[in-house]
């Protein structure tokens, strides 16, 4: 090899990290008092939001960016964060000559609002307005259909510059929307478990113990915090879901993120029915769902000694156990199949489990899981 190429293969031979954002601002009611960070970062900044979030948000973030002087624009990503959105948002982007993006709301937008800015190389601003993700956090955007199916994800090359997580504006969205979340996050331990394999590498164990005390924070303290919104528990649950759940995946990279329960909600996602219920709702459901394929298909007793314990505490939270509960009861096998069909793509992350998965397997995992927690819930009823 010549010293040339030599140089040019130690100068590549590196994985680039990003793992949180640039700052953090976070408390009660402190969007009210982020103006000079806001500034900081544009004069020009691009809103964009659901149509209901940025009717919500106006009376929040309008007085803030008025008192810094700055010339903003509001844009709605509907229908989807879909490639015909990101194109749409491109154009005003270049029109209202935009120097920044702010985005507001849930996953979706938060995704769209990332990959716009990531496409136009401006900074970003993440707002949560519920604890139903950790979008706010991640150098990650998924792609949907206009229909909202999933199609594909894009890292980003950063996280965003601003993450603002204002209590007071996150405790005004259905609690349903923080129950989902608690499904999303507590999905870290049960998939980076099982994907980080036998890897020494430092910042993937670290990733993996957080993964842990994550889940371990949100045994013990979202019951509470679903009861009192006004707890430090709550205040806590939230930081697990929107905060905790993001530095996963930043330490743990894509080997940390998702596996077979985000799979089997990318999967659902194709069926018309399942398009009310929130993205946590649907990976909680997966959670149990690969826990039964590792019952299955590795015989793993702990899987389903693990499945017994989540459906014990997805009871007490009001998570969905089955599709009954995800409202999916009327779907016929076929469509269950179709599921399982997109759930395995070669370029699913369902293969990061420890043992290949076919559509069959998949298929018989989710009808199965489906009937015993059935079971095992009406069995607990009785007794």
């Amino acid at each position: 090899m010549s010293k040339t190429a030599a140089a040019n293969k130690t100068a590549t031979s590196y994985t680039p990290l990003a793992i949180s954002p640039a700052r953090v601002l976070r408390g009660e009611h402190c969007l009210a008092n982020s103006g000079q960070e806001i500034a900081k970062l544009g004069v020009r900044p691009l809103v964009i939001g659901g149509n209901n979030t940025l009717k919500t948000i106006k009376p929040f973030i309008e007085p803030v960016l008025k008192a810094e002087k700055l010339i903003s624009q509001s844009a709605s990503y509907s229908p989807d964060c879909a490639e015909s959105s990101l194109i749409k948002l491109k154009n005003l982007a270049t029109e209202h000559q935009a120097d920044l993006v702010i985005g507001v709301g849930g996953g979706k937008a938060l995704d769209t609002a990332k990959l716009l800015a990531h496409q136009c190389g401006l900074p970003i601003v993440t707002i949560p307005t519920s604890g139903a993700t950790c979008a706010a956090w991640t150098a990650l955007s998924n792609i949907y259909s206009e229909a909202g199916a999933f199609e594909y994800d894009v890292t980003l090359s950063r996280c965003p510059e601003l993450l603002i997580l204002d209590y007071g504006l996150v405790r005004t969205a259905p609690q349903r929307t923080l129950v989902a979340g608690i499904g999303d996050a507590i999905a870290k331990w049960y998939e980076a478990s099982v994907s980080s394999g036998e890897s020494s590498a430092t910042l993937l164990i670290s990733a993996v113990q957080q993964a842990r005390i994550l889940r371990d924070i949100l045994f013990q303290k979202s019951a509470i915090a679903l009861q009192k919104p006004d707890s430090n528990e709550w205040r806590e649950v939230v930081d697990a879901t929107v905060l905790l759940a993001g530095v996963i995946g930043g330490l743990g990279g894509a080997e940390c993120r998702t596996v077979a329960a985000h799979a089997v909600h990318n999967g659902l996602t194709h069926l018309v029915e399942a398009h009310d219920v929130l993205h946590g709702e649907k990976v909680a459901y997966g959670i149990l769902v690969q826990l039964r394929l590792e019952e299955m298909v590795q015989g793993n007793i702990l899987a389903a000694s693990s499945r017994q314990q989540l459906i014990k505490f997805y009871t007490e939270i009001g998570l969905p156990k089955t599709l009954e509960d995800l409202g999916l009861e009327n779907i016929s096998l076929a469509q269950l199949r179709k599921v399982a069909i997109i759930a395995t793509q070669p370029q699913s992350d369902i293969h990061r489990l420890p043992f290949s998965v076919s559509a069959e397997q998949l298929t018989a995992a989710m009808v199965s899981t489906t009937v015993k927690t059935a079971k095992a819930t009406s069995t607990a009823t009785r007794k």
